[in-house]
């Protein structure tokens, strides 16, 4: 037998609690709505998307997907926000590959298609992992996530009171040679575009030691650090960031899988930082996604499954509950995200 054709079934019985409504209301602040990660939401009835968040309790979106271009930050404008305007955040982004062209006027000229997506009604702005891994200035040289020539977008975005959701880094086993020790074997196979061993990419610990300068060194900047600030597997590190940051907060999505296997250091996380963690999912309106974030987050379940289907998709593990009290699920579901994102009311 193949081990890719390995289904082991736990034979382990313990307690399953079904969550099917969470036990506040949710600000989903990081999600997606076009393809791939939303399935393509701008192609479908809206009141379908609107009774599928109902259904999960989510009552404010953030799609993220105007940081992939300033068309498609139009569209989502236009189709979600624009028709049910309670109900949606659209975030902006970085044409990087611009830069080549413009040259030294890259960074102003960045900085001012910011503040022209404020005017159109971006809520937010997103910086994907291109920034350190694969964007490279006029000259041929990579681009540094704590450039100073970048300033002046970060400066904007604090002038005009948007937010900073960036993601930086992947999991650490991205950057580790894929090889019989790393622990995403199977994923990067199926993915090899995701891998960024060094060289001839950056190591891992250089790009997050930048990231943590630039936030530090912008303390009137709101960042949202992605993915549990791309760190999960070390929350203390993430820890001492946030201690270091007062203007830093960090969202939980597509990190059950890193979060869950480690459930007493993540529950005293929760609740050190209960103030600032927001919610996310990263998965687009799906139900059972949601379902399991809530399970995760409210039941004292043992050894579950953190993703749809037979193997979880990140990594051979299973997870366990963090039961985290009423006053914390409360400030992670929504409270956090409204005073990020400025929500004098849910809707």
């Amino acid at each position: 037998m193949l081990l890719e054709n390995y289904r082991p079934r736990s034979r382990l019985v313990t307690k399953v609690t079904q969550v099917l409504k969470p036990r506040f209301p949710i600000i989903d602040a990081h999600n997606h709505l076009g393809e791939p990660f939303g399935g393509g939401w701008d192609h479908k009835p809206l009141s379908q998307l609107l009774d599928l968040l109902d259904e999960a309790g989510v009552r404010v979106y953030v799609d993220l997907d105007g940081g992939w271009g300033e068309d498609i930050l139009n569209t989502h404008l236009d189709y979600f926000k624009a028709r049910a305007p309670e109900r949606f955040r659209v975030f902006g982004g970085v044409d990087w590959s611009r830069w080549p062209e413009l040259g030294n006027r890259f960074p102003d000229w960045a900085a001012s298609r910011v503040r022209a997506q404020k005017e159109r009604g971006a809520d937010g702005l997103k910086i994907w992992k291109l920034l350190g891994l694969q964007v490279h200035d006029h000259e041929g040289k990579l681009v540094k996530v704590d450039d100073p020539r970048l300033d002046p977008i970060w400066d904007t975005a604090s002038e005009l009171g948007l937010p900073v959701l960036i993601h930086v880094a992947d999991p650490v086993a991205f950057f580790d040679p894929v090889d019989e020790t790393n622990e995403r074997w199977e994923e990067l196979h199926q993915h090899p575009d995701w891998v960024f061993t060094s060289p001839p990419y950056p190591p891992f610990s250089e790009i997050l030691e930048a990231f943590y300068r630039l936030v530090k060194g912008h303390p009137r900047t709101i960042f949202i650090g992605a993915h549990v600030g791309c760190y999960a597997e070390n929350l203390t590190w993430v820890g001492k960031m946030l201690d270091d940051c007062p203007n830093y907060y960090v969202d939980i999505a597509a990190r059950l899988g890193e979060l869950g296997r480690q459930p007493y250091s993540a529950r005293r996380f929760f609740i050190k930082y209960q103030d600032r963690i927001l919610f996310g999912s990263d998965m687009g309106p799906d139900l059972e996604v949601y379902r399991i974030y809530y399970r995760f987050l409210e039941t004292d379940d043992e050894y579950f499954n953190y993703n749809p289907g037979d193997i979880p998709l990140q990594g051979r593990w299973f997870i366990y509950g963090v039961y985290l009290p009423d006053e914390v699920l409360a400030k992670i579901y929504y409270q956090n995200a409204q005073e990020v994102l400025g929500i004098e009311k849910l809707p």
